[in-house]
């Protein structure tokens, strides 16, 4: 059970709508390691209940952290999960909102300032990063290079202004949504809080929309969201491993469709010994059965729908195989040396 289902299962739209708003700001300090303290669990309850508005629970958190000094690291990890949550719960409580790079690093600053340096809050990064993720073993995504970050968010923005959702299915919308998620993330136009930023401004952006979203799912699965992100935007071609929005798409699905999709962090981990026969085994199973389908390799070689889909590709290019006949049934042909 969450910090406020009691509130929400109370059926009071106002206390639901708080309650979902601090269930999201709290839950996204998980993506960066962090838990906010029982101090700001009651602040938030009170806000809930209408004993406090929104501003007066972070202008309470940021006067009680004057008065008492973080010291050690746990401490300073409390405070800045402490006063980022009561500025995303702010955020979150009003709908103004202006699709645009400026949007974006407003938020960062509304976020962060005071919190971290003066050189990294509200300001794009300047220098280029690598982040060694637990889920690809310790290798970094390909982020953008810092000298070209307002170019490409400038080109990321006016391709999805410019997109047309009309006449589009809910599956079409929500994985468009998510690709355009997973492409401001990549960039990383901040140094630090970057996930935490991308997530505000996707939810502000979908409320303008018009969707109705499943926000608890940021409470919930943070820490999948952010795995996603990095499993979207990570290759090794070399250990046969590509991009892929599978995870993320099942996250939208569940966000905006009501999906029931399991989101389990495990299957997103690259293995730790990658094997670069894939390629051979593929082939094995075909001369076997030539009419297999990419979801029964998927499913017997232990990996993705994408990443067999690549695979297969790199197959037909290298001249060692070719599809007989229709997708449906026709069959394999795998073409010996």
């Amino acid at each position: 059970m969450t910090h406020f289902e009691e509130y929400k299962k109370q059926g009071e739209p106002e206390r639901y709508k708080r309650a979902e708003n601090w269930g999201v700001a709290i839950g996204l300090q998980k993506v960066d390691g962090l838990t906010p303290s029982k101090y700001l669990i009651e602040v938030a309850k009170d806000n809930i209940e209408g004993k406090i508005t929104v501003d007066e629970a972070a202008e309470q958190v940021a006067r009680y952290y004057q008065a008492n000094p973080a010291k050690t690291v746990k401490e300073r990890n409390e405070k800045e999960a402490d006063e980022v949550s009561a500025r995303i719960a702010k955020l979150l409580s009003t709908h103004t909102f202006s699709f645009r790079p400026a949007e974006l690093v407003s938020i960062h600053k509304a976020l962060f300032s005071g919190i971290l340096s003066d050189e990294i809050a509200g300001k794009i990064r300047t220098y280029d990063i690598i982040k060694k993720e637990p889920v690809l073993n310790g290798d970094t995504v390909v982020y953008g290079r810092a000298d070209n970050i307002m170019e490409m968010l400038e080109y990321d923005f006016l391709q999805e202004k410019n997109f047309k959702y009309q006449g589009l299915s809910k599956r079409a919308k929500a994985e468009r949504l998510a690709k355009f998620t997973s492409g401001i993330w990549q960039i990383h136009p901040f140094a630090e809080g970057n996930t935490r930023t991308t997530a505000v401004f996707v939810i502000k952006y979908l409320y303008t929309m018009g969707f109705e979203t499943n926000n608890d799912l940021f409470e919930q699965n943070a820490e999948y969201f952010r795995n996603a992100l990095v499993r979207a935007n990570y290759q090794n071609l070399e250990k046969d491993v590509p991009c892929t929005m599978e995870y993320l798409n099942r996250f939208f699905g569940n966000f905006l469709l009501g999906e029931n999709n399991i989101l389990d962090s495990a299957e997103m981990q690259i293995p730790e010994k990658t094997t670069q026969k894939t390629t051979q085994k593929i082939l094995d199973v075909l001369k076997a059965d030539p009419t297999a389908t990419r979801k029964e390799l998927a499913d017997l070689l232990g990996l993705t729908s994408d990443g067999i889909k690549w695979n297969i590709e790199k197959l037909k290019k290298a001249g060692k195989l070719r599809r007989v006949g229709p997708d449906k049934g026709g069959c394999w042909e795998v073409i010996e040396e």
